[in-house]
């Protein structure tokens, strides 16, 4: 066992070494110059079209949730332990710097997001059962060709796999975790909970994830960042320095100090590019799955929605999370992951902090669950066909409890490698798809200029 768990660790390393981070980044940016910056640009017209999509935009557009809904599921997904404990672990190991590569990583992957949104709806399907289906496997094989339907294939075979780690075992044991440290409740015992709440939510299919995932993600991303704001406000006269701590350390190497080991430059970007990815998923080609399922005609307006995932992410709750831990002083602790973030929050807010912590991170690890389960049931689908969802659906129930009560180190180091070798031919698509996505955006964006000034 020994033996595989290294061997997979080195390729672990390979894939997540600073080739990924770089064609990552490097794709991220490419989209985001030849859209000419419109996703940061237009970031306001995405909030509108948000907040209209909480409806279909008409009686006759395809698809099964409303756009609100989509990001919703796709911000369930993404929106998790990579916010409280991600964070906390790229300040551990890369210092306050690290913040400051979190929030590049998010501009430039949210022309990932737009693009990968587009593209899903561009290329979607109707399946037997009348459902809109999409994501990176049809639009790799409906846009690039019968000859490239082999990426679509590795794709979805790696985000299957994969979902079980990263979308499943790991969340129910993060929340198996926190629930036992902070309010003594058995492993099993939360698995279990978890189990039936996960299992009544599946039963609905999409539709059911959607409405409760649009209740619950911002009620959750709401409450989480009230309680960082007051802590900030409790923090206020420390935020000038952690602010010049995060510019000043982005470039710079950080000296050791407390149980902060000290880190140099490179660790401040691969740890913040890695956990913002992490977080934020762009580029990994899970979060266009949900929004294939949008009830619209445009591809544009679903992918200007769809980038706003990307900002909440990372640009918000990630900020704040990094914020709160910079300003309290924990981040020289030496304590990392979620410990770190509880001890924040508990510092500004003594007895209630940490509690705060639990709660969010059990909360944001559910809906994690729910939004992975669509990604796997979907990517199962497109290998197997309708048939093989309801198994699917069975054996993810089932390894909720079982995540939820093992040690899972092994268990991370495999869903952390599929994870990227996911991203691979996501991003090969993207790259050759991308004349597709500046095309759709420029014909679009002239319609709009024509119509206003007739």
């Amino acid at each position: 066992m020994e033996a595989i768990s290294s061997f997979v660790g080195q390729i672990n390393s390979l894939v997540w070494g600073p080739p990924m981070l770089v064609l990552i980044l490097g794709v991220g940016l490419f989209l985001s110059l030849g859209l000419r910056l419109m996703p940061i640009l237009k970031l306001g017209a995405g909030f509108r079209l948000m907040w209209q999509g909480r409806k279909a935009a008409d009686a006759e557009s395809a698809g099964e949730i409303p756009p609100f809904q989509a990001l919703m599921t796709a911000l369930s997904a993404t929106v998790g332990t990579g916010n409280i404990a991600g964070v906390a672990t790229a300040v551990f190991l890369g210092g306050p710097g690290a913040l400051l590569w979190m929030w590049l990583t998010a501009l430039v992957g949210m022309a990932t997001k737009y693009s990968e949104a587009v593209l899903a709806v561009r290329f979607r399907e109707v399946d037997e059962r009348g459902d809109h289906v999409g994501g990176p496997m049809y639009y790799i094989r409906n846009g690039l060709g019968s000859k490239w339907a082999w990426l679509g294939v590795l794709f979805a075979v790696f985000a299957a796999v994969a979902a079980f780690g990263i979308g499943n075992t790991v969340q129910a044991n993060s929340v198996a975790d926190v629930m036992e440290a902070s309010f003594e409740v058995p492993h099993w015992a939360t698995g279990l909970t978890l189990m039936v709440l996960v299992g009544a939510v599946l039963i609905g299919g999409i539709r059911r994830i959607g409405h409760v995932a649009s209740a619950l993600v911002p009620l959750m991303a709401i409450s989480y960042l009230a309680a960082g704001l007051v802590v900030l406000a409790v923090n206020a006269a420390e935020i000038p320095a952690a602010l010049g701590l995060v510019f000043e350390h982005a470039f710079s190497p950080i000296a050791a100090e407390g149980g902060f080991a000290g880190a140099a430059v490179w660790a401040a970007i691969r740890f913040g590019v890695a956990r913002g990815i992490f977080s934020n998923e762009a580029g990994l080609g899970s979060a266009p799955i949900a929004h294939a399922a949008a009830q619209t005609k445009n591809p544009i307006n679903q992918g200007m929605v769809a980038m706003l995932g990307t900002f909440i992410d990372t640009i918000i709750i990630c900020t704040i999370t990094g914020l709160v831990i910079i300003t309290s002083g924990t981040w020289t602790s030496g304590v990392s992951g979620a410990e770190l973030t509880s001890m924040a929050f508990a510092e500004a807010l003594p007895g209630v902090g940490n509690y705060l912590v639990a709660i969010a991170l059990a909360v944001f690890a559910f809906t994690t669950i729910l939004g992975w389960s669509f990604y796997g049931e979907r990517c199962i689908e497109f290998l197997f066909g309708v048939k093989a969802i309801v198994p699917y659906r069975v054996v993810w129930i089932l390894a909720i409890p079982v995540g939820a009560t093992l040690n899972l180190g092994f268990v991370w180091l495999v869903a952390d490698t599929l994870n990227a070798m996911m991203a691979l031919p996501n991003l090969i698509a993207l790259l050759l798809l991308s004349p597709v996505v500046f095309k759709l955006t420029r014909e679009h964006f002239d319609r709009q200029k024509t119509a206003g000034n007739t």
